[in-house]
């Protein structure tokens, strides 16, 4: 039923003038400014990925966007260069001091928050 649709993600934000910064400045992706006050994301070879204000927005709990990157490494210090600040973890998902989870049985990853608490991470691509 839906195989042929372009399917596209969405989340909430409640404040879309920090996120359009954020997302904009600070991660340097394409923001655009649609006429119904919903942003828009855009990423290589996927379709926009909306960003909508809601007032009574509540954080996801889960990882929302993943970007991945081939080293790791130089992703987290440059992100902290702009200020980000990475999520500690612990159990199976530990993180080290910089807030990178390796050897956790899948990718070395790690995480940090949007201004409206959102999570998002960069995973070290691994092969091709």
């Amino acid at each position: 039923m839906f195989g042929q649709t372009k399917a596209f993600s969405g989340f909430s934000v409640n404040d879309i003038k920090k996120a359009k910064a954020f997302y904009q400045n600070t991660l340097g992706l394409t923001v655009k400014d649609t006429p119904m006050g919903v942003l828009e994301l855009h990423i290589e070879g996927n379709n926009p990925i909306i960003i909508y204000p809601k007032p009574d927005h509540v954080p996801a709990t889960f990882t929302i966007l993943n970007f991945p990157v081939p080293d790791i490494e130089n992703a987290v210090d440059a992100l902290i260069v702009k200020g980000i600040v990475f999520e500690q973890y612990e159990g199976n998902i530990k993180t080290d001091s910089k807030g990178i989870s390796r050897g956790n049985g899948g990718p070395n990853i790690a995480w940090f928050k949007d201004p409206a608490g959102n999570i998002l991470s960069v995973l070290e691509k691994t092969g091709r």
